[in-house]
């Protein structure tokens, strides 16, 4: 049975509609985000991918020493990310936005906490001599 590509928008060209279909990855964008922020250092996001040669590497390599997971976090958030295939992995408007506001929001809270802790163990270095 031949599945048929789904039918163009008004005025579209029926060919580039089925050349788009065809260049998109069927894997989730959401899904790709999390393992790429969440397990990237594992390599679970190539692995997801269908990349396993380079997802072997980059778990021997823990991610690459930090580098390539942070490559991979901002290809999947630009939208970039590309499965075994070649073909792109695509999100919605939403999913991008949700993703790009979460990991912003996590890393300046992980910047405050790390100013919060940093204050915190010079303070008590400067108190503690002080006290009988």
């Amino acid at each position: 049975m031949t599945a048929y590509p789904p039918a163009p928008a008004s005025g579209q060209d029926p060919q580039v509609a089925y050349a788009a279909g065809a260049a998109t990855s069927e894997r989730a964008f959401i899904a790709t985000w999390l393992f790429a922020w969440l397990l990237g250092v594992l390599g679970v996001d190539r692995f997801y991918l269908g990349k396993v040669g380079t997802g072997i590497l980059k778990l021997l390599t823990i991610g690459g020493f930090g580098i390539w997971w942070l490559v991979d976090l901002v290809l999947t958030l630009a939208n970039s990310a590309k499965d075994a295939e070649g073909r792109r992995v695509i999100g919605t408007r939403q999913e991008q936005t949700i993703a790009w506001i979460v990991t912003a929001a996590v890393v300046l809270l992980g910047w405050i906490m790390s100013a919060v802790t940093q204050s915190l163990a010079f303070l008590t270095d400067q108190l503690l001599p002080l006290l009988p």
